[in-house]
């Protein structure tokens, strides 16, 4: 199935090389019918939609929950944005998604626009490794029923609305108060959001293969604020405090979910049952794409050091 970034000509462009490599590998794509006839209705592509009704196979969002079983490769066009929604429409399945960067940094993107026809052509011949990434679910509680369920693949993050100045919080790990204070939130991340919102107020970055889990606060004031990083098989919390009158907050998964939070409310995360998996092409270190997608200065690195000038000769 090809996914991609609605309203971007770039993205438009790349979908319709997708569908014709595809079809000359002997694939049919899978297209959704609202991104076919937003294509189509692009002046720069008029003969898309006609063309595309006779060779692909056209289904509708309806009908994607009873598709999905039969699925075996979702390509994603476009940005990290995109990535995380074609997560959300596959997430539970097992399908794997191969995401091509069309937008800014793309982490979790795969192949850059560049690369776009040997993205097809090894996805044709199934020429890719399956990785799976640590998700959250996340419950909602208030006055002891759970109000909400939700899950993320980067975070979900708890923070003060426009007609807040701060909102109090306690957080704690696995049942047990860990410390208080006022702040502009707080973010509950995996290791792959840990280069996302987490890594913009200040947490760490953690390697993809690390299993943890992540708490960053934003902006607190306190002096305990440092970001902590737990066991994956922990649960993290965090507490709203009913003692501040101009009180408002929400919570948002992904950055694309939201639920506004009522005083006292407690939010839980925990490492989900069913994880994010992802179709790999490259088999390099995440060091080098960590350097690369921040573009990171490293012209004063010589390498590493010789272990046969480090290591004692032996005499007799």
């Amino acid at each position: 199935m090809v996914l991609l970034h609605p309203h971007r000509e770039d993205s438009a462009a790349a979908a319709v090389r997708v569908w014709k490599a595809l079809l000359d590998d002997g694939i049919t794509p899978v297209v959704l019918d609202e991104e076919i006839v937003d294509i189509a209705a692009r002046s720069s592509y008029p003969d898309v939609h006609q063309d595309l009704l006779a060779r692909c196979e056209v289904i509708s969002p309806d009908e994607l929950s009873d598709w999905k079983s039969d699925c075996e490769l979702v390509i994603v066009l476009g940005g990290d944005g995109t990535i995380l929604r074609a997560a959300e429409r596959f997430h539970g399945s097992g399908v794997p998604l191969m995401g091509v960067n069309l937008g800014h940094v793309g982490f979790l993107a795969e192949s850059e626009r560049e690369d776009l026809a040997e993205a097809v052509h090894r996805a044709s011949k199934r020429d890719y490794v399956v990785e799976e990434r640590l998700a959250l679910d996340v419950t909602v509680w208030h006055e002891g029923e759970a109000i909400y369920h939700a899950w993320a693949l980067n975070e979900a993050t708890v923070e003060k609305t426009s007609k807040s100045r701060m909102i109090d919080v306690v957080l704690g790990v696995d049942s047990r108060p860990v410390s208080a204070f006022g702040c502009d939130g707080v973010i509950l991340a995996t290791p792959t959001g840990s280069t996302a919102y987490s890594f913009s107020a200040g947490g760490p970055i953690v390697w993809p293969e690390v299993e943890a889990l992540l708490l960053v606060p934003i902006s607190a004031h306190a002096l305990f604020t440092e970001p902590l990083v737990v066991n994956p098989s922990s649960r993290l919390g965090v507490e709203i405090s009913t003692t501040n009158p101009d009180f408002s907050a929400v919570m948002w998964c992904d950055g694309r979910r939201a639920i506004e939070l009522p005083a006292g409310a407690r939010i839980e995360a925990k490492r989900s049952e069913s994880p994010i998996t992802f179709a790999r092409l490259h088999s390099g270190p995440f060091t080098d794409r960590l350097v690369a997608k921040f573009r990171l200065p490293v012209s004063g690195w010589r390498g590493p050091v010789d272990d046969s000038r480090t290591t004692p000769r032996r005499t007799t």
